[in-house]
């Protein structure tokens, strides 16, 4: 499938192994694509955040991010679906951060030495096989970074979540990536 991507959507993926290796995380998750997509410039994906003003937040999505893997990585609806029930997750965090050391519920630390390759999770890989449909679905011969970028805005987890909170679906970025006004390879 790597042949079938464009020199953007190799940097993405490139970048977010990169990601993975910084923060000390023992495979590559969706949200390093998301850092990654947000590191690029002059390309498709990058072209469409900054048409829907996300130029002026990246760092408030890194943060977000950052905030989601001191969480295990539960986005905020999950956070709230265990509060419902009673379960405090920030407090969680507090306290085995308190008795462990910042960070510790995190994947990995940052600055901690992992040899060998890292592996990509389940939803890396379910993001750039659903970059793939869309693709195809689009019929664009090529699976460019922007496609990457939509599949992340799609797929329910972190990476959706921190998007949407500024503006950045799968609907406004069809809009401005395709001219759609309807969003069929959204399934």
């Amino acid at each position: 499938m790597f042949e079938r991507f464009t020199k953007d959507a190799r940097a993405v993926v490139q970048g977010a192994v990169a990601h993975a290796e910084a923060g000390g995380s023992p495979s590559v998750d969706a949200e390093h694509l998301l850092l990654a997509v947000l590191d690029r410039e002059a390309s498709r994906a990058s072209f469409a955040l900054a048409a829907l003003g996300l130029d002026a937040h990246k760092d408030a999505v890194r943060r977000e991010l950052h905030d989601a893997r001191r969480r295990a990585g539960l986005s905020r609806a999950d956070t709230d679906a265990l509060a419902g029930l009673g379960i405090d997750v920030l407090e969680i965090v507090s306290r085995v951060e308190e008795a462990h050391g910042a960070g510790a519920l995190s994947a990995g630390r940052e600055g901690e030495p992992w040899s060998g390759r890292r592996p990509f999770g389940r939803g890396a890989k379910r993001t750039l096989e659903k970059a793939l449909r869309m693709a195809v679905a689009r019929r664009d011969r090529r699976i460019g970074d922007e496609h990457i970028l939509l599949a992340l805005a799609v797929r329910p987890g972190v990476p959706c979540e921190a998007l949407a909170d500024h503006g950045v679906t799968y609907t406004s970025l069809t809009r401005v990536l395709y001219g759609d006004t309807e969003t069929r390879a959204a399934g």
